[in-house]
């Protein structure tokens, strides 16, 4: 395979330099930056990953702050969740989306006070379109980037290793709440959340120079829980129906069809700017929706591109992302599927670069 010729268009973490001496085997470039992918090797990390606990350079989740008397109205504006009731302190998953209701990005949005709020983003270009809505609007909100750098612990033993850090109280934050720590003098907030299933924790971490004692500190806490360097894991993200925006979703995708129209609460976020849009979708029901895939057979190679789901001669939807899962035995997919074909327990094929193999909709994710 071709390598990735260096660039200053795509940015190194503050943490890539422990991240190489950890002996990262592979990257992607996510919002311009460095994404690890691989260490050991993706089922060696997937299974280090449910038994102990590591540290993962997601710097890459940009954060888009939004801060001014208009933020809270703003932040209302991207999304069709009602934020009314989310008071400083918490984290919520947010859709985002444009005037026709279609995907802009999944964040989660931290909402530090009432005129401050961070979007936590997936890799796209959010802070354009957050700048464009507050000026087109005239809106009293500075939108930027700010020097924010996340760090996860992620496992089983992540809360063991985050009070070693940062004391008992860690252990006290609630799912999808932060709380303020320090560390070294440095306030930080941390959340339990994280892009796994295993549990864990996001440190968002403020100036790029606090990054490399912060790295080294949670190594030297965690020697004897076998942490280790890691990073998002494809076969657990699959497995427990972690969508990807820009594989399993775009913006020609709405809320409804990935599955988080329940957090779509267009009657009462009333300023979202795709509500009419999402309305009509609310009412009329979506034709296609992502659902859990089971495809037979040997393992099948990565999917690094759309691979038509088909009945018959009918192309009914598409397989977005698939691998094979050691535990389960199976190849586990997500993939996009017609209406008039994604009830559990039918039965498809799907188009591979090997050719087509069998496919059944499940119930439900495997984790």
């Amino acid at each position: 395979m071709a390598e990735l010729s260096p660039s200053r268009r795509i940015r190194r973490t503050p943490f890539s330099a422990r991240v190489e001496v950890a002996g990262v085997k592979a990257y992607t470039v996510y919002n311009r930056m460095l994404l690890p992918t691989v260490f050991e090797s993706t089922e060696a990390d997937y299974h280090h990953l449910k038994k102990a606990v590591q540290v993962w350079d997601v710097a890459c989740e940009r954060q888009v702050e939004l801060r001014g008397p208009d933020a809270s109205r703003l932040m209302q504006m991207l999304t069709p969740r009602d934020l009314r009731d989310v008071a400083p302190g918490r984290c919520v998953y947010v859709p985002i989306v444009d005037e026709t209701g279609g995907m802009l990005n999944d964040p989660v949005a931290v909402k530090l006070a009432e005129d401050r709020w961070w979007i936590s983003i997936a890799d796209s270009d959010l802070l354009l379109w957050a700048k464009g809505i507050c000026n087109g609007y005239h809106l009293d909100v500075l939108v930027d980037e700010p020097d924010v750098n996340l760090l996860a612990v992620q496992g089983p033993k992540a809360e063991d290793l985050m009070e070693r850090l940062f004391g008992a109280a860690v252990r006290e934050v609630k799912f999808f709440r932060f709380g303020e720590f320090h560390f070294q003098g440095r306030a930080m907030n941390i959340a339990r959340s994280g892009y796994s299933k295993q549990g864990g924790f996001e440190i968002y971490a403020e100036g790029a120079d606090i990054a490399m004692p912060l790295w080294d500190a949670l190594f030297e806490a965690g020697r004897d829980l076998d942490v280790r360097a890691g990073c998002p894991n494809l076969i657990e993200r699959i497995e427990g129906g972690l969508l990807s925006y820009g594989n399993d979703m775009t913006d020609n995708n709405t809320p409804h069809e990935c599955g988080l129209g329940k957090l779509c609460d267009t009657h009462a976020a009333m300023g979202c700017i795709g509500r009419d849009a999402l309305l009509r979708v609310a009412k009329e029901g979506p034709v296609q929706q992502i659902r859990p895939l089971e495809i037979a057979g040997d393992p099948v190679p990565l999917c690094d591109r759309a691979w038509p789901l088909m009945a018959g001669d009918k192309r009914v939807g598409q397989v977005t992302s698939t691998i094979w899962s050691p535990d389960f035995g199976v190849n586990v997919a997500i993939g996009m599927v017609r209406m008039t074909h994604w009830d559990p327990g039918t039965r498809l094929q799907v188009e591979t670069p090997e050719g087509l193999r069998d496919v059944t909709v499940r119930e439900s994710f495997w984790a």
